[in-house]
């Protein structure tokens, strides 16, 4: 799986819990896996790494499942970022370039710079965001889509369409 798959699935099952957490004391990842659409293996993996970063609980036994360690106010995608994927966005020359050519003596100096001011801001960006802030804008996405589909349901039965 992907660094971005990993964040982005991290990122999910952060926002569902903090969504449906109160439904459940612990959250059995059969049913989160159900929304995110994702092996529950898998996402028990990626909330193993969550909990050792101290953003979930585990409750091992019967009633098993995972709960949001903190307020989702409190947990950044910085923090989701670091836990699933702790290494640099980009990566350099897997082999050394020519250091004779006038570019390839150069580049790896330049790219590292180039990378690094990347690197810290969207780290910037990503401690300024929270998981209370993805499920703000989420629950808005899915009102306007919601609003959008029934604008566009028919007024009356067609002949021809399923009743529904």
């Amino acid at each position: 799986m992907s660094a971005n798959s990993r964040l982005s699935l991290a990122v999910h099952t952060l926002v569902w819990m903090a969504e449906f957490g109160e439904e459940y004391d612990y959250a059995p990842s059969e049913r989160i896996a159900y929304s995110v659409k994702a092996n529950p293996v898998v996402l028990r993996g990626l909330l193993g790494l969550m909990e050792k970063q101290h953003l979930v609980r585990v409750q091992r036994g019967s009633n098993a499942g995972w709960k949001l360690a903190r307020r989702p106010e409190e947990i950044t995608l910085l923090e989701v970022y670091r836990a699933v994927d702790p290494g640099t966005l980009f990566s350099l020359h897997h082999t050394p370039p020519d250091q004779r050519c006038r570019v390839g003596c150069g580049i790896i100096s330049t790219l590292e710079n180039v990378y690094e001011h990347i690197q810290d801001t969207m780290e910037q960006e990503m401690a300024r965001t929270t998981i209370a802030d993805i499920l703000h804008d989420t629950l808005a996405h899915t009102a306007e889509f919601r609003r959008r589909q029934n604008a566009e349901a028919p007024t009356e039965i067609q002949p021809g369409l399923p009743q529904t």
